[in-house]
């Protein structure tokens, strides 16, 4: 039990920590590419920690949904860092109490409740954002369910760890079935951690999505939300790695779950380099085409989940 709990404390601890060091590392990169010297990849620290030292101001339209979601959202991802394999690959502490489809729903709710949390600041730019994200999340959610679905019937559960183990079995990972949830998947992270080249750096304002959300926060509120922006970053990214894309060297025991958070550093370079090379060589696009990307992965996964029906009939 003793054990279990310190497993945990390690897996919950790294996500907390260690989520904000990816954004710098793919800050500092985008910034070599452009032959630039960049910011520091610590960078995101610095501003979650100046930000919470500095002074909440509130809309007087805010209601205290506005005030207190921001700490909602980031406990909900907490509780997510709880229960799904983001860096320890068996079940911790609290992982019994929720599946696959479980953690697609806290992921839905952190969303909503942002969603929600905005509306109340009464700005009609960040109304303007909410509808952004509104037109753009069902075809997301829609996937991410649909993913874990066609998960569970080829594995005959619908928890993540059991998916771990069956995707280091070389004839399921090269299954196509399995291949096309891995591509879907991918897409999918591109949309929610931010990663589609959309935004121009003339016209941010025009290309904002998630960062609509909270364009009327400031000190505590605005850290949590941009911490917890990047908690989901790693929580839904650690998942692609860990449970389709590279499933191997997690190691077991106290002194392996730190070990994990090592090697998932060195599995996580490879995915921003992937991110970087998407985001440097592919033009912009427009901001209604947000909505083609996503619908071709809904497709990939509804294919994924009727490749698994018809193997499982």
């Amino acid at each position: 039990m003793i054990s279990v709990f310190l497993e945990t404390i390690i897996q919950v601890i790294g996500v907390i920590l260690v989520s904000p060091l990816y954004s710098g590392i793919l800050d500092k990169w985008k910034a070599n590419v452009a032959s630039r010297k960049g910011q520091s990849i610590f960078q995101p620290y610095f501003d979650i920690f100046k930000l919470l030292k500095k002074e909440t101001t509130v809309s007087s339209n805010a209601s205290s949904i506005f005030i207190y979601t921001p700490y909602v959202v980031f406990s909900t991802y907490i509780v997510i860092s709880l229960v799904i394999p983001v860096v320890y690959p068996e079940p911790i502490l609290l992982t019994p109490t929720v599946d696959f489809l479980g953690g697609a729903l806290l992921f839905s709710l952190a969303g909503f409740l942002k969603i929600i949390e905005a509306m109340e600041s009464g700005s009609n730019f960040v109304a303007l954002g909410s509808a952004r994200a509104t037109s753009f999340s069902f075809l997301g959610e829609s996937t991410l369910i649909t993913v874990f679905f066609a998960v569970a019937l080829i594995t005959g559960t619908n928890n993540p760890y059991i998916e771990h183990e069956f995707a280091q079995i070389p004839q399921y990972y090269l299954a196509l079935d399995h291949i096309l949830a891995t591509v879907a998947f991918f897409m999918l992270w591109l949309f929610e951690t931010g990663k589609l080249p959309v935004e121009s750096s003339g016209l941010a304002e025009l290309g904002m999505i998630d960062d609509a959300l909270i364009y009327e926060y400031s000190g505590k509120p605005l850290a949590l939300l941009k911490w917890g922006g990047y908690m989901k970053q790693y929580l839904l990214g650690s998942v692609l790695l860990n449970v389709f894309l590279l499933p191997w060297g997690m190691q077991l025991g106290v002194l392996g779950a730190m070990e994990d958070i090592g090697i998932m550093f060195i599995k996580w370079l490879f995915l921003l380099f992937i991110a970087l090379v998407i985001d440097t060589s592919l033009a912009k696009l427009r901001l209604f085409k947000v909505q083609d990307f996503l619908a071709v992965a809904f497709v990939l996964s509804i294919m994924s989940l009727l490749l698994s029906v018809i193997q499982n009939a």
